[in-house]
């Protein structure tokens, strides 16, 4: 039996998973993926101030459906590979309103008739514009 002392700084439990980088830059990265696959209208909302339950919201618009699918895909791809994942996907065969759900990040991708229906941007009028280029 091995009785050996622990020392306290290995007593430390290692974190299960890495840290994450923050919340704003993978908004912006999700931003940045949208803008390199020709979304339009691409918008970051600082969303702390008006509710609890996540941090950011992205949103942009594609025109076709082709359009809407590959910026959906290839935003999971990055935020991927900056170690975060998905905890869930709502629209994707509709391919009218695409959101994806990373926790403290949603991502939302709309076609033009709809994103104007909805009006998320009005909607939490109240939540900063973060200026996502600058981010980067």
């Amino acid at each position: 039996m091995n009785t050996a002392t622990l020392s306290p700084v290995d007593s430390v439990p290692t974190p299960l998973t890495p840290s994450l980088p923050d919340a704003l830059h993978r908004a912006c990265v999700a931003a940045k993926v949208a803008a390199d696959n020709k979304g339009r209208d691409i918008l970051v909302l600082d969303m702390r101030s008006c509710t609890p339950l996540f941090d950011f919201f992205i949103i942009s618009t594609g025109t076709s459906r082709r359009q809407i699918h590959t910026i959906a895909e290839e935003t999971d791809a990055a935020l991927r590979a900056e170690g975060d994942t998905r905890i869930g996907i709502e629209g994707y065969e509709a391919s009218k309103w695409i959101v994806q759900d990373y926790g403290d990040i949603v991502m939302h991708v709309f076609d033009p008739d709809t994103r104007d229906y909805y009006k998320l941007e009005e909607l939490w009028a109240d939540a900063k514009k973060v200026d996502w280029e600058s981010e980067l």
